[in-house]
């Protein structure tokens, strides 16, 4: 009489399954070295945008445009490195000052390295893409390979890559540069050099005397310029709360003094 042994359904599972894998197409395998969760999480920040290139190949595009910064944008720390935006970036002002990396890899001329450009002016014709950089001459060669920036210029219009990063703006506070037109019942000042996220939502200022624990909502005037119209004379030293398109907040104690003067700079001891 033989005997007859019947596998069991384990042996037969792990018959079936050494099998399948025998007649797996190799380019299927999974590959451990193909996957990588910080790179994707990396390339997943970037997005896709248009980038052309204003005022001279050496310059900074303008004097500060749109934004009021004058020629401060010639000088360290922006030292050029400014960008005029689409609509979606200027956002009617409320842009100025935020940061982002730029970078490209559709001419060969690109290194593919990412440059930090601060919005600094407005490019309201720029609609063709629904993100659009109008970069200076310097900040557009800065994308380039090393030696190659004037190729790159030459192609005048790039498909790019970009993503938000904070302002970083080492050693240097904020800065308030008091409007020329200001007086004792209009107070209106430029606002520079935001680390972090680099553009505001909200503007308030306290006067001493009087009801000096009330913070006085200022109004956007044009570009980084904020502005208060109280109708009676404003009493110095003023102190300036901010806070940023990220939330947070922080005040400027008596920044301005007493005695202030239009087109005056005021130089704070804070930042974010």
């Amino acid at each position: 009489m033989a005997l007859v042994l019947q596998p069991s359904s384990s042996m037969f599972t792990l018959v079936t399954l050494f099998s399948i894998l025998l007649n797996l197409n190799p380019s299927s395998c999974f590959n451990p070295k193909l996957f990588s969760v910080s790179r994707l999480q990396s390339d997943s920040d970037w997005a896709a945008a248009g980038a052309t290139w204003y005022g001279n190949p050496d310059g900074a595009g303008s004097d500060g445009g749109a934004c009021g910064y004058g020629n401060a944008v010639e000088n360290s720390p922006f030292s050029k490195m400014v960008s005029a935006g689409g609509p979606s970036l200027f956002k009617s002002g409320k842009g100025c000052g935020a940061c982002y990396q730029v970078k490209c890899t559709t001419n060969a001329a690109c290194s593919g390295n990412p440059a930090t450009v601060v919005i600094t002016d407005e490019c309201p014709g720029c609609t063709s893409e629904s993100v659009h950089f109008d970069l200076s001459g310097i900040a557009f060669g800065a994308m380039a390979v090393s030696g190659q920036e004037g190729q790159l210029r030459n192609a005048g219009v790039l498909q790019i890559q970009y993503k938000r990063v904070d302002c970083n703006y080492p050693g240097v506070t904020l800065v308030f540069r008091v409007d020329s037109g200001s007086n004792p019942n209009y107070f209106a000042t430029l606002i520079e050099y935001e680390d972090g996220a680099g553009d505001l939502t909200e503007v308030y200022l306290k006067q001493s005397g009087g009801d000096s624990d009330s913070w006085l909502l200022m109004q956007e005037s044009w570009g980084a310029v904020w502005k208060l119209d109280s109708g009676s004379a404003l009493q110095a030293p003023f102190s300036i709360k901010l806070t940023a398109s990220n939330g947070q907040a922080l005040v400027a104690n008596n920044v301005i003094p007493a005695g202030w003067q239009a087109g005056q700079t005021y130089r704070s001891l804070v930042n974010f």
